[in-house]
């Protein structure tokens, strides 16, 4: 027990580090290569920090435990807009940008949406679903970078502001701090969740719950520390970003990519409940977004609450 607890607290203190030096590093790139913060967060930063969850679901996968790869990833969405959107910002109120209206949350909708629909029929996610996914991931991620550097390089202009000549060492020097800050993520979150399974399977926990609970926060922890550190820096267009992003990586590539290497069968009980309840706090956090600019305290301790009453509602289920 003493052992778990060690590797708890150390794991804790990989992923603030991380956390911090990943959002240092997207910060100066997106200066760097003149993309926005948002879209840094909506791609480098979300993939780094959705990396645990894409490891967990394909071990899981090929272990041949498809209830915690599927449990793992609905569970994850859940935990990033109420547990990890509310304590973000209930420490610190998110400014909305417009283009996570118009575009990040319609595609974060649409993702989820595309896999009930894969799944309804057959509960079975397949490989050419996976295709599909992965296609629509890469096609989306091309979009947004071309779409930031030209709206950075056309306000540059219009406010005469100097266009930085890009520095080969000091993008390495970035991406450096991204990859650094990674590693520690992963091995904080694989540190944390290891020891959190094994607490959970010896109580004797179904691996459907342990998916959608110790599994989805545990290696929701990256989006965690990396959002509150974000907003703590006031980089909050990194923050909604990096969770947005992370939601619909965690469809569109970790399940696609899962599912291109093994077929994943999904309990009836998550396409009946579990993903409802996943696409309707997406819609909860859009009447958010459009009611003011920013999604402040208020709204942080609706989204805390509806997590608290969501894993109620699985303990005592």
């Amino acid at each position: 027990m003493w052992i778990e607890i060690g590797l708890l607290i150390l794991g804790l203190v990989l992923l603030v580090v991380g956390g911090d030096f990943l959002v240092r590093g997207a910060s100066n790139l997106a200066y760097s290569i003149q993309i926005s913060p948002l879209v840094v967060g909506l791609t480098v930063v979300a993939f780094g920090t959705s990396a645990p969850e894409l490891l967990v679901s394909l071990q899981a996968a090929l272990d041949g435990h498809p209830d915690i790869s599927m449990g793992n990833i609905v569970g994850s969405n859940i935990c990033n807009l109420t547990l990890v959107l509310g304590a973000t910002a209930t420490f610190y109120p998110i400014l909305v940008h417009e283009n996570s209206k118009k575009i990040d949350w319609p595609m974060a909708m649409g993702s989820s949406a595309l896999l009930y629909f894969f799944v309804s029929y057959d509960h079975v996610v397949q490989r050419f679903e996976g295709i599909i996914f992965v296609l629509i991931l890469a096609i989306y991620t091309y979009f947004l970078i071309e779409m930031s550097r030209r709206e950075t390089l056309e306000r540059m202009v219009e406010e005469e502001e100097e266009i930085p000549e890009i520095v080969g060492s000091a993008v390495l020097k970035e991406v450096g701090f991204l990859i650094l800050g990674g590693v520690m993520l992963y091995f904080g979150s694989e540190w944390f969740v290891g020891g959190a399974k094994n607490i959970a399977q010896g109580l004797g926990v179904s691996d459907a719950i342990i998916g959608l609970t110790v599994i989805a926060i545990g290696t929701s922890l990256p989006e965690l520390v990396t959002s509150i550190i974000a907003a703590y820096q006031k980089n909050t267009d990194l923050a909604v970003g990096n969770l947005l992003g992370s939601n619909i990586f965690n469809i569109l590539s970790i399940l696609g990519w899962t599912s291109i290497v093994k077929d994943i069968s999904v309990n009836p009980q998550l396409i009946d409940v579990d993903m409802w309840i996943m696409m309707g706090i997406t819609v909860m956090v859009l009447i958010m977004m459009v009611v003011g600019k920013k999604i402040g305290r208020l709204s942080g301790v609706i989204l805390l609450v509806t997590y608290a009453a969501y894993m109620t509602y699985l303990v005592m289920k």
